[in-house]
């Protein structure tokens, strides 16, 4: 299994970026694949076209209220992460699994245990899992993604984005989080200078540059999922080519 993670700043198109990671997995036939959606807006199956019916935070919430439901013999626990696993949403090439947004108070972190728990059982019968991480740093602290082969740390050309994919990079060295290759996105990359002194002080073996693309936005204000992106898309070419140096030249199938 390879694991490839997603993480960056609100509105820097992190979870379009982790959609065009899935397109080319999918399109060229690379392993089994499970995508999980791990920010609690739950975007990612809008851009991927698929709509689980279930997500963790609903299924932690209907428990919670109906204990009386719990099957002999099975605990709160072991019920819910039944319940989780049936919640997977399963297409030809695609299974996808979302955390959604917990009602109670305190959840997220029950929430993230459950997601951790299933991702670590599950993950073994797929060749490759793309997580898109909640915008933001909290979820770093409470260690949604302890580990990934690859972490892609997307921002936007502005200094506010940079910073921001720079303390990402920062506090996931602080936490010790098992990365073992970095690749730096700047999205939405026009011919203008972009500050990259911003970024010093921080390795960076991968930087990359993904344009402007009229089409995605096109697909975006109309609700389409970028499976009906033109594979002549700048932005599709550009995520397209990185993927070729990132992942193994090998297929993974599970």
């Amino acid at each position: 299994m390879y694991s490839i993670a997603v993480a960056g700043k609100g509105g820097t198109g992190k979870t379009t970026i982790a959609g065009l990671i899935v397109r080319y997995l999918k399109d060229f036939k690379k392993g089994s694949l499970l995508a999980i959606d791990a920010d609690p807006n739950t975007n990612f199956g809008e851009v991927l076209g698929m709509l689980p019916k279930e997500n963790i935070g609903a299924i932690i919430d209907e428990v919670s209220k109906n204990l009386d439901k719990i099957p002999a013999g099975m605990t709160k626990d072991r019920y819910i992460e039944y319940r989780v696993q049936s919640a997977i949403e399963e297409r030809e090439g695609l299974d996808l699994l979302a955390m959604g947004r917990p009602e109670g108070p305190g959840c997220y972190c029950y929430a993230n245990n459950i997601l951790r728990n299933i991702t670590g059982k599950i993950s073994g019968d797929y060749g490759f899992v793309v997580i898109d991480n909640e915008a933001g740093l909290e979820h770093l602290s409470r260690r949604t993604t302890r580990r990934a082969d690859c972490l892609f740390i997307i921002s936007d050309a502005t200094p506010v984005g940079l910073k921001s994919a720079k303390r990402i990079y920062e506090l996931i060295k602080e936490l010790n989080i098992s990365i073992k290759k970095f690749v730096f996105v700047i999205n939405r990359a026009k011919s203008e200078k972009i500050d990259l002194d911003i970024l010093a002080g921080i390795k960076v073996d991968n930087l990359k540059f993904v344009p402007d693309d009229e089409e995605i936005l096109r697909l975006s204000l109309a609700g389409r999922p970028l499976s009906e992106l033109n594979k002549n898309s700048p932005a599709l070419k550009a995520v397209s080519e990185i993927m070729q140096d990132i992942v193994p030249a090998v297929k993974i199938i599970v």
